[in-house]
C-alpha cells in the first residue's frame, strides 16, 4: 500500500479519491465537539436543533468534516510529508447530518521545488468532500513540503525506523 508519495510522484492535475468513505455517526460528531468544546446545541441538542434551526435536526460538526477529509487523504497526498505548510482556504459548502457517509478527493493544483533546500517541494492541493448523493459540503486548499527520492534515500528507505524481527523468530 501507498502511504504519501514523493515530489516526483506528484503531476500538476493528477485527482487522487480517497476510499473507503466514512459514513458519520452521531457518537463521532459528539466526542469531536466535546474534544473540541464545541458546545454549539447546533450539534449537541436535538430538541435544540428540531425546533430552531432551518435544518430541522443536529448539524455535523464542520472542522469534524474538515479534519476527516485531511486525514482521508494522508496515504495519497501527505503520508510522507515534512509539514502542512498552509491551509489557504477552507470552506463549509453544504450541511452533513448523522448517517450521511462522506468522501473525498484531491487534485493537484501545482508544485515548486523548494528554495532553500534541494530534498523537498512544495505540493499545492485541493481537497473536496462530498457526500452520499455527490452533494459538495467541504472544500479545502492546502500546501504541503514533500520529501524528493533523495531525501528519502539518505535517511534510510521508506520506513528506516522500523525494527526488524529478529532472525530466530522468523
Amino acid at each position: 500500500m501507498q502511504f504519501g508519495r514523493t515530489y516526483e510522484e506528484f503531476e500538476v492535475g493528477a485527482v487522487y479519491k480517497h476510499w473507503p468513505g466514512k459514513t458519520v455517526t452521531e457518537y463521532d460528531d459528539h466526542l469531536f465537539c466535546l474534544l473540541t468544546m464545541n458546545h454549539h446545541p447546533l450539534h449537541m441538542d436535538t430538541n435544540y436543533a428540531e425546533k430552531t434551526t432551518d435544518f430541522g435536526r443536529n448539524v455535523v460538526v464542520g472542522n469534524y468534516i474538515y479534519s476527516l477529509l485531511l486525514g482521508m487523504s494522508v496515504p495519497d497526498v501527505s503520508g510522507k510529508a515534512i509539514a502542512n505548510l498552509e491551509i489557504e482556504s477552507l470552506r463549509h459548502v453544504a450541511p452533513t447530518f448523522h448517517g450521511d457517509t462522506i468522501y473525498g478527493e484531491t487534485t493537484v493544483l501545482d508544485k515548486t521545488p523548494s528554495k532553500s533546500k534541494n530534498d523537498r517541494g512544495i505540493v499545492y492541493v485541493e481537497t473536496k468532500g462530498y457526500k452520499q448523493d455527490g452533494t459538495l459540503v467541504c472544500v479545502f486548499r492546502r500546501k504541503v513540503m514533500v520529501p524528493t527520492e533523495t531525501y528519502i534515500k539518505e535517511r534510510g528507505g521508506e520506513q528506516p525506523g522500523r525494527p526488524e524481527l529478529k532472525a530466530q523468530e522468523k
